[in-house]
Order: C-alpha cells, then structure tokens, then sequence
C-alpha cells in the first residue's frame, strides 16, 4: 500500500463525518418541530456508511489477501423508525381534529453524542492526514542530502 493511498482513505472518513454531521444537525433543527400529522412530521435520519469497495481484480496488499487500506463510502441516508412522539394539546393551532400535535422521533442527546463523534472522527482523519504529510515531506528530505 502506498502512503499516498492514506490521504484517499482519510479523505473519504472526513466526507463521511461531514454527511453524518449535516444529518446530526438537521435532526437537531427540527427536533422540536411540530406538526398536524404523522405523514407529515420530520423524521430523525441517519447516514450509512459501508466499506469502500477496491478494484476486485487488485493484489492483495499481504499474503492473507486482505488489502489493508480501504476507505468508507456513505450508502445513503435513512430516516429513523422509532415511535413519533404524539401529545394532546386541542390548544395548539397545529392540532388535528381530535387535539393532537405530533413531534419528531429526534433524540437529543443521541444527536448531541453523535455530533461529538463526528467531530471528533473527522479531526483524528485531520491528523492522520498531517502525519502523512510530515512522512512524505521527511522522505523528500532524504533524497535531497
């Protein structure tokens, strides 16, 4: 594997940790949306993330035949299934007929932990990013002495 290879596969982590931020911040903004229906009510979504898949007729990088360096590809985003939260309140001017609102199945504390991670994911991908940087630097070093 070359170490050219490190700035792809970290580059893919921080674009993966940028969608899955946006989603996190999405949910958050509507968290305390309320709406007239369950149709219409905003659903907590989450990103998908799958291994990226290498070029099948690739070597392998070692003799087990597992390549070493693959990046993560986002699969798309799902909306959430989890109960829709439903409250009586015939006061409310978004009430349905029968005095209901509805709020989204966003949890905030789940979003708040997610956001953290992927703050902190996508600045660990920043370091890997620099360090391999330094590496490649110091390398040209040595073949100007």
């Amino acid at each position: 594997m070359s170490l050219s290879n490190v700035f792809g596969i970290a580059g893919s982590a921080m674009n993966a940790q940028t969608i899955r931020l946006n989603t996190t911040a999405s949910n958050l903004a509507n968290a305390e949306s309320v709406s007239s229906s369950l149709d219409e009510t905003y659903r907590a979504r989450k990103p998908v993330f799958a291994v990226q898949q290498t070029d099948p007729l690739a070597e392998p990088d070692n003799e087990a035949g597992i390549a070493a360096g693959r990046g993560v590809q986002v699969l798309g985003i799902v909306e959430s299934e989890a109960e829709l939260r439903q409250e009586y309140n015939p006061a409310h001017p978004m009430a349905d007929e029968q005095g209901f609102v509805y709020y989204p199945n966003v949890n905030v504390v789940e979003e708040m932990a997610d956001m953290i991670s992927a703050s902190r994911s996508f600045q660990i991908n920043t370091e890997i990013m620099n360090t391999a940087k330094q590496m490649l630097q110091q390398t040209i070093r040595l073949g100007q002495q």
